[in-house]
């Protein structure tokens, strides 16, 4: 089978990114040929282990570039602040043509079967445009855009309506997915996103040597970690509040933030001038240190206020970590009391108790095997790829 997927992002820095890149791999393992187009600022020059087309933007960095403009966002991304919602209509129209001419030219020279479409968004629609047999993967934030800007509606609508199937990440995302576009509750397929099993997985660490590879010097009793977009929805800044009356029971606790976005410098400003020195902000890492950190870390926290799925806490729960995350969105679809706590929304102090509960429990040790073992066994691509493959093959034969 000839597969072309389509993200409106680049394959690092973004949930639907990681998406595309892990179900391009693993249906490469399976013997199929694959393509994936995305849109960047940079041309990414990692060996993916398929063909990769990048919609280069930002002309002003890159005179090459077929778009003036940096490549638009639901909300921020570690390489772009600028949102869908910046953009006037001529770059609006001048995106979608530019997708448009993209997926044609792949398509003339690739020939797929079938495209997955990432986001009930653009790309599905120019998937309709080239008139190829496509699905459609939902990622909830393409539900807030649609909610947030109407002149995406036509194509959004066109889109999804014209979808083989719609594959649905969380069983919240599915019941947004109805009331939003009202479309038939059977065109919608639950399938969960996975997580590379070659990456994300227990591993023999040396504590204080990972410590100092992410520039923490001083010793540390326990380690908190979060990794995400520094973005509202994702709540961080409730763990920042949280972060003193933790340090109140365990002194040398570290709290370890990997990821950037439009809040980090306010977050920054505020860890100064409370003087919360063991408040660490990692940046941006790559798949393989993130797994360090998951490794490192005796608890995850996932505080966000909406959440379709939340990948960040099946990688945790793979490494053997637990995760304390809010009863938002997804989340409560696999997070539990064997894996590790769900907690109201915000709720900073409920927030503080929890991890404080968790670290006074060990639970690293006592819940960690099998979280380990029930991320593996419930959420990897390596589990979930036969039932996207499957929507393919329905895809093609309608």
């Amino acid at each position: 089978m000839k597969i072309l997927l389509i993200n409106h992002f680049p394959l690092q820095g973004s949930g639907s990114g990681i998406y595309t890149m892990n179900i391009a791999r693993e249906l490469v393992k399976k013997g199929h040929e694959v393509q994936v187009i995305d849109l960047d600022n940079i041309f990414d020059k990692n060996s993916y282990g398929f063909t990769h087309t990048t919609i280069l933007c930002n002309k002003f960095e890159n005179p090459a570039a077929d778009l003036d403009f940096n490549f638009p966002c639901f909300t921020t991304h570690p390489r772009s602040l600028q949102t869908f919602y910046d953009l006037d209509n001529e770059q609006l129209k001048k995106y979608v043509e530019s997708m448009n001419k993209a997926v044609r030219k792949v398509c003339k020279k690739f020939k797929p079967d079938v495209i997955h479409a990432q986001h009930l968004w653009i790309s599905p629609y120019v998937a309709y445009k080239n008139k190829i047999p496509y699905i459609a993967t939902c990622h909830g934030t393409d539900l807030m855009g649609f909610r947030k800007d109407e002149r995406y509606h036509s194509y959004a609508l066109t889109g999804a309506r014209n979808a083989s199937k719609i594959i649905a990440i969380s069983e919240q995302v599915h019941a947004d997915i109805l009331d939003t576009y009202k479309i038939p509750d059977e065109q919608i397929q639950l399938v969960p996103n996975g997580f590379d099993q070659d990456i994300f997985k227990v591993l023999e660490i040396d504590r204080a040597k990972i410590l100092q590879q992410f520039g923490v010097e001083s010793p540390a009793e326990k380690v908190v970690s979060f990794v995400g977009k520094f973005t509202d929805f994702k709540g961080i800044d409730l763990m920042i509040d949280a972060v003193k009356t933790i340090t109140e029971v365990f002194p040398s606790v570290k709290f370890l933030l990997a990821g950037d976005g439009q809040l980090l410098p306010n977050l920054k400003k505020i860890t100064e001038d409370e003087n919360m020195t063991n408040v660490h902000f990692l940046g941006h890492l790559s798949q393989q240190a993130v797994s360090k950190l998951y490794n490192l870390a005796d608890v995850s926290v996932v505080p966000s206020r909406v959440e379709p799925f939340g990948l960040v806490a099946i990688e945790a729960l793979a490494c053997g970590t637990p995760v304390i995350a809010t009863n938002a969105g997804g989340l409560p679809d696999f997070i539990n009391a064997e894996v590790g706590q769900l907690i109201e929304q915000e709720n900073s102090v409920a927030l503080a108790k929890a991890i404080i509960e968790e670290l006074q429990q060990n639970t690293k040790l006592t819940k960690g095997t099998y979280a380990a073992k029930y991320a593996s066994e419930n959420f990897s691509w390596e589990h979930s790829i036969n039932s996207v493959i499957d929507l393919y093959q329905q895809a093609i034969d309608k």
